[in-house]
């Protein structure tokens, strides 16, 4: 499954993309996140917890940076699991940043997500309607957070 979406935030590129990359930044910003953790120089440990549907589910797993071109592009790889083992998602991630003046600053992304177990059987327009929740929500804590950082 295929999710795409752009998004816009007021910010200078390189404020956005050093956000983006302190890991106890990027928690706060993203909902339902427990945990990042970071490995090494390009793996991350995460641990999530969503509800999706009547389910509730805890995912963790490793995210991989596999392409880092600063500030205007990344590209990272996964895999998690539910604690609970309803089961287990792999995606890939790519994420743009593009200045368009006015000090905005326009995120776009794709991710493919595979999901497999119980997961699964959600379907397209529920993970699709999660995700639109996830977005909302990120880019209102992400928004506030790089405001309210000099």
């Amino acid at each position: 499954m295929i999710i795409e979406g752009k998004f816009t935030v007021k910010a200078p590129i390189q404020k956005l993309w050093d956000t983006l990359f302190d890991v106890q930044a990027l928690a706060a910003c993203l909902p339902g996140t427990e945990e990042i953790k970071q490995l090494d120089d390009k793996t991350y440990e995460v641990t999530m917890k969503q509800k999706v549907g009547i389910i509730k589910v805890t995912m963790k797993g490793k995210q991989t940076l596999t392409k880092v071109e600063p500030p205007t592009h990344l590209e990272m790889e996964g895999e998690a699991e539910d604690m609970t083992k309803l089961g287990r998602m792999k995606d890939k991630v790519t994420m743009d940043l593009k200045d368009i003046g006015g000090g905005e600053v326009e995120i776009s992304y794709n991710i493919d997500v595979s999901m497999v177990g119980k997961l699964a059987m959600f379907g397209d327009r529920v993970m699709r309607s999660k995700a639109t929740e996830v977005e909302r929500e990120f880019v209102k804590n992400l928004s506030a957070r790089l405001s309210s950082v000099a």
